[in-house]
């Protein structure tokens, strides 16, 4: 696990407020003055009548975007428009998992990036993200799928990305807890690892980006609903807001299923349909699965939390929806499939269980681009790797918005790529959301 507490104290100032460096000395002084001398992580501005750049959603993606603008390109004139709290959307709704074992080209490096970016995004942001390289282990339970599991080893290590094939007997011995008979009702047949992937905590990921881009001097504005766009001809130029108008020359959408919507708005139509994903948590037990455990023909996944509760969470619902909760045949369909491959499940408890709004687009890869709309950029269709992309998302968007040009690493991912039939289609099941 990466930690960001450091030694050494250190502060910086913004707007004549002192902002102090979470440092392990720190942690020590406050311990002992029984923690009375934090100040706010962040502050809680009024939104300005203008700004360089208004971000619209207060997740990762945002958040990410609005810290790289400021640190990166040196656009701090930033506001993070959030209609509810920070990390309350599909941040919050997540399993938690990062990694980049894809083999796509357009995929590949920029979830390799990405990855990278969370290998040291503690200290980059001076907060732990609770970022564990505990390993991603993609169960193969039939003959075609130990060579599609061949191919994806091979198409990652010719990009530069580690990964690794494993026998049925590796297998058992990296995850014995798993049902390994023949007779199962999904035999085990081998498995692919990425051992740099892992988990990281996502309120940690929101606190740590809105922490950094506060630091920056990012305005971070919640309880504020985008009801619409302020136009100058053919150009935004704002929004409309329920706490009143903001301006701004660049406006930036990153607010994954309700991207849709917000298109409309802006008098266009994304390839996008917004579905919804269920996610479980169990009652905490003792260290038992060691790594992120995934099957890749059952569409389920399954790891266990610091607190010790297994999170496990598996396909979409199968109809598109908003609502943030899901319905009981999907609920029995995910937790049959982890009895079967762990049958020691059975004995445990559901303690909670919630749902995310999955923004899917027609080839199961994002969106960044500049919009067809002038003034108006989009970061969406993020589909299952919204999570693992937070810090490369961030980072290929603001570029987007500085420059006006796609970065290298997210120029596969432009809108146009539709028209122009060159599309990423990671899992080859053709323009079916639902799908992916």
């Amino acid at each position: 696990m990466v930690c960001s507490l450091q030694l050494g104290l250190e502060a910086g100032q913004r707007d004549g407020r002192t902002m102090t460096k979470y440092s392990g000395f720190k942690v020590f002084a406050q311990a002992l003055r029984n923690n009375r001398g934090w100040g706010r992580a962040w502050r809680d501005p009024d939104p300005q009548p203008a700004y360089d750049v208004i971000i619209i959603g207060g997740g990762g993606h945002g958040l990410a975007t609005a810290y790289y603008l400021a640190k990166e390109h040196g656009i701090k004139r930033v506001a993070v428009l959030e209609k509810g709290w920070l990390g309350g959307g599909n941040l919050g709704r997540n399993t938690t998992i990062v990694r980049s074992n894809y083999m796509e080209n357009g995929n590949t490096q920029f979830y390799e990036h990405s990855l990278k970016l969370w290998e040291n995004l503690s200290q980059d942001l001076n907060y732990n993200v609770m970022f564990s390289q505990r390993g991603y282990l993609g169960l193969l339970h039939s003959y075609g799928q130990l060579d599609a599991g061949r191919q994806r080893v091979h198409a990652m290590k010719l990009n530069g990305i580690e990964a690794s094939f494993l026998t049925r007997e590796q297998v058992q011995e990296k995850a014995p807890y798993l049902d390994m008979s023949m007779n199962a009702r999904y035999p085990i047949l081998g498995g692919v690892l990425q051992q740099r992937a892992g988990t990281a905590r996502h309120d940690a990921v929101a606190w740590g980006f809105a922490r950094a881009a506060d630091r920056q001097g990012v305005d971070i504005i919640q309880q504020c609903e985008v009801l619409g766009f302020i136009w100058k001809g053919l150009k935004i130029v704002g929004v409309e807001t329920t706490r009143g108008d903001i301006r701004a020359p660049k406006v930036t959408s990153a607010v994954a299923g309700n991207s849709g919507v917000l298109a409309e708005k802006a008098g266009f139509q994304l390839p996008i349909e917004s579905h919804l994903l269920q996610a479980f948590v169990t009652e905490p037990i003792k260290p038992l699965v060691n790594c992120v455990i995934a099957s890749f023909g059952m569409l389920y996944y399954i790891s266990q939390s610091d607190k010790g509760g297994l999170v496990l969470g598996g396909s979409l619902d199968g109809y598109n929806s908003y609502a943030q909760r899901g319905n009981l045949p999907k609920v029995e369909h995910i937790l049959s499939i982890g009895k079967a491959l762990m049958p020691c499940l059975s004995r445990l408890r559901i303690l909670r269980h919630w749902g995310g709004i999955m923004d899917m687009t027609m080839d199961g890869s994002p969106i960044i681009c500049k919009t067809p709309v002038d003034g108006f950029y989009m970061s969406a269709g993020w589909c299952y790797g919204g999570f693992k992309a937070t810090p490369g998302a961030g980072w290929c968007l603001a570029h987007t918005i500085a420059k006006d040009e796609p970065h290298p690493l997210s120029a596969g991912y432009t809108i146009d790529r539709f028209r122009r039939g060159a599309t990423i289609n990671e899992s080859g099941t053709g323009p079916v959301p639902g799908h992916h």
